[in-house]
């Protein structure tokens, strides 16, 4: 973006140069440079510290993978993939025969034990039987009321629900598919609707002038000469390259020490004309951002208008 400055000055001097006819000599080239460093290095200076850029911003999102609670035959999958789907709404079936099987069973055992303890106990009122096999009676109702319990509660689970507003992508389950919950194996991945977060990757030098509240600026690739005003949610305390885990070898200096890192500054986009673009951008799409302070509030200017110059390169340089 600095270099996008220096053009520009270039740009403007060789207007000048031509329009006032001012001669190429010793004295008019030397000042143009001079005073095009000192002049570029003072705004420049002012500028990246007081309203810093990042050409390393991204869409981030959550995903959860769906993995069935109980095993068992898939008899239908109810979704397509990457449509927006609202909590609640059924993801895919589970044949729920042996588990209706299962409740079945265990329904008419507790009808015939819940009658053994309704006679143990009329039997015990009328002191024709003993308190030991009231007990046993009702112990086998509590157990069965559990096992039942638990038996309607994995037939309700071979139902695979949305947890969330979101949709589903990376699609792995079919018809016919036999699936069981091993966290490895997810049948699908869960895109969640309110997880979208927008992240900039900082420079350390710019910390000073990263807080909360600070209104900020993000473009993507994918819609080129488009700019989109937010705010600063949160400035992250942390940065990957310091982490530190237990270990059987001891620390390192070398250790990412060519690594200096960047600072993870998480950003709301509050543009009313981002709603219209919101599902053209695919998640996990590449920008840029920059952030505006309150200090040296009229040097701003420069920094949104370089935004949207670098903006608009992402036509020419789709790939840069």
């Amino acid at each position: 973006m600095d270099l996008l400055l220096i053009l520009t000055y270039a740009a403007i001097c060789v207007v000048i140069f031509k329009v006032f006819n001012i001669p190429l000599n010793k004295w008019s080239v030397p000042t143009a440079v001079l005073g095009g460093i000192l002049l570029l290095g003072t705004l420049i200076m002012l500028m990246n510290y007081n309203h810093p850029y990042s050409e390393a911003s991204r869409e981030y999102f959550v995903t959860t993978p769906i993995i069935p609670a109980v095993r068992g035959t898939v008899v239908s999958v109810d979704v397509k993939p990457n449509t927006h789907l609202k909590e609640g709404d059924i993801l895919f079936t589970i044949d729920p025969l042996p588990y209706q099987s299962k409740v079945d069973s265990l329904s008419a055992q507790l009808i015939k034990a819940e009658k053994d303890l309704k006679r143990a106990l009329e039997l015990r009122r009328k002191k024709l039987g003993s308190q030991e096999n009231v007990d046993a009676q009702q112990s086998l109702v509590d157990n069965l009321k559990g096992q039942l319990t638990e038996a309607e509660y994995d037939l309700e689970r071979t139902v695979i629900r949305a947890r969330g507003n979101g949709y589903v992508t990376q699609m792995m389950v079919y018809p016919g598919l036999y699936v069981v919950p091993m966290p490895l194996r997810p049948a699908m991945v869960f895109v969640q609707e309110d997880s979208f977060r927008y992240v900039g990757w900082y420079r350390q030098n710019s910390t000073l002038r990263l807080e909360a509240g600070f209104e900020s600026e993000m473009a993507f690739d994918a819609i080129p000469g488009k700019v989109f005003t937010g705010e600063v949610v949160q400035v992250l305390p942390v940065l990957a390259e310091g982490e530190l885990q237990a270990t059987g070898a001891l620390l390192n200096y070398n250790l990412r020490a060519s690594i200096p890192g960047r600072v993870p500054v998480v950003m709301s986009i509050t543009d009313p004309d981002f709603d219209q673009y919101r599902d053209i951008i695919p998640g996990g799409a590449y920008g840029q951002s920059a952030i505006y302070s309150d200090s040296f509030t009229h040097v701003a200017v420069m920094r949104k208008i370089l935004l949207r110059m670098s903006s608009w390169m992402s036509y020419l340089f789709p790939f840069h």
